[in-house]
């Protein structure tokens, strides 16, 4: 994706969309526990194919920062899991953020807003889809849901 000079940063138009898979981390993590690593693991081998050493590189430095708080996060914690996957992509998309455009030399203010702005709408708007469709299938007396 070329990159683009805005406000005097260079920036992608992917940045502001990478958020979806912090919540797709978060579910995996959810449903395959500790074996995430192993799926990460592939994940890795998979960037070296796809892309060029140093985004892959970058983005494996990145996606292991970003699992191990997503990791710490729902191994640790005994919060409901709405508020685990909320939190967690809150910790976790700014860290993971600043490794990767640092690894790549592309660390600039409005990238790094763009990237931690645009992942946490990600988020936001898949985990308002799953409550969503969870509301539809969950009720309890008050009209909420637990998890």
């Amino acid at each position: 994706m070329p990159m683009l000079r805005i406000l005097g940063c260079e920036t992608s138009l992917m940045d502001p969309l990478a958020g979806i898979v912090y919540l797709i981390r978060d579910f995996a993590q959810r449903e395959l526990s500790h074996k995430v690593f192993f799926a990460m693991a592939i994940g890795a081998i998979l960037s070296y194919f796809l892309a060029t050493p140093t985004v892959a590189l970058a983005s494996v430095c990145a996606f292991i920062a970003g699992e191990l708080v997503d990791w710490t996060t729902f191994t640790f914690s005994k919060k409901p899991l709405s508020q685990r996957l909320i939190g967690s992509s809150l910790i976790s998309a700014p860290v993971d953020t600043f490794i990767f455009l640092h690894i790549l030399g592309y660390l600039n203010w409005l990238s790094y807003l763009l990237m931690c702005v645009g992942k946490i709408l990600g988020v936001m708007v898949v985990w308002l889809i799953w409550r969503y469709r969870r509301a539809k299938f969950i009720v309890v007396d008050d009209g909420a849901f637990g998890q």
